[in-house]
């Protein structure tokens, strides 16, 4: 009796600890780029913030919750910027932010693809977005691409000089 007490109170403890593992959490280092091109203008972004969990080996338990600052925008050309701001574009001041959060994460042939909800310009939509992801000591980077048409979150007119599908390009360091 004693000894299925101690089995069984054995077994409960390393559950215990097994269900308080801390996954992979990796803080957002501060020389990331965030890069976008269409035909008739490019840039960058200037702020980005992120949770990032990531386990190579337990993909299971990874997740980015990640937030790009439209207000953050540069093309290089004040007047540009500003106009992407305006409620004919972007419009920053009703829709500040471009959030992507993770549902599923992937193995692929070239990297990974994290399948999940682009929320911009108050549309969320579901998207893929491939990556790799390079470790180097206690950190790392995160590279990545995806495309939006600005056309399915009513960015702009349709037609015009802007492109109307926009690639974005990331380039994330992290540490642990």
């Amino acid at each position: 009796m004693k000894t299925s007490f101690f089995a069984i109170a054995a077994i409960f403890i390393i559950a215990t600890l097994f269900a308080f593992t801390v996954p992979n959490q990796w803080k957002v280092g501060s020389k990331y780029n965030i890069s976008f091109s269409t035909s008739g203008v490019s840039g960058i972004f200037k702020t980005f913030t992120g949770n990032i969990i990531f386990d190579e080996q337990n993909l299971a338990t990874s997740k980015f919750a990640v937030t790009i600052d439209i207000n953050s925008i540069n093309t290089g050309n004040g007047m540009q910027n500003k106009h992407a701001k305006s409620a004919e574009w972007f419009d920053a001041a009703k829709y500040p932010a471009l959030k992507f959060t993770s549902k599923k994460i992937v193995k692929t042939a070239t990297g990974f693809a994290a399948t999940g909800d682009l929320q911009l310009h108050g549309i969320t939509k579901e998207i893929s977005l491939s990556f790799s992801f390079k470790k180097t000591g206690s950190g790392g980077t995160f590279e990545g691409t995806f495309n939006v048409n600005r056309n399915d979150f009513k960015i702009g007119e349709p037609g015009g000089e802007v492109g109307e599908v926009i690639t974005i390009l990331l380039s994330v360091p992290v540490t642990k």
